[in-house]
């Protein structure tokens, strides 16, 4: 079982950043990791992901705004958002994927973005 432990989350007013860690409990090198988030009726929709080799993919809301990396050695993904906006206020989530059967979460860091 891996363990995923986000912080960084927090109230930001709109056009400020921040920046989201995830620190898990085994090496991730081998895992796509990948950030979510899931705003109240909303489902969870994928904000970004890379890959084991490092290729990335972004929601098209978040490109150009958002960028992912990863720290193979600290075991630890990072998410940092800038120019934030109201729409991104959300419970920002930290995947680590392997397959079907080795799929694993965080508890979620809440983001909320107001004036």
């Amino acid at each position: 079982q891996v363990q995923l432990v986000e912080s960084g989350g927090g109230l930001v007013q709109p056009g400020g950043s921040l920046r989201l860690s995830c620190v898990a409990s085994t090496r991730i090198s081998i895992y796509r990791m990948g950030w979510y988030r899931q705003a109240p009726g909303n489902q969870r929709e994928l904000v970004a992901a890379m890959s084991s080799g490092g290729s990335t993919n972004y929601a098209d809301s978040v490109k150009g705004r958002f960028t992912i990396s990863r720290d193979n050695a600290k075991n630890t993904v990072y998410l940092q958002m800038n120019s934030l906006k109201p729409e991104d206020t959300a419970v920002y989530y930290c995947n680590a994927w392997l397959s079907t059967f080795h799929d694993y979460w965080g508890q979620g860091t809440q983001v909320t973005v107001s004036s």
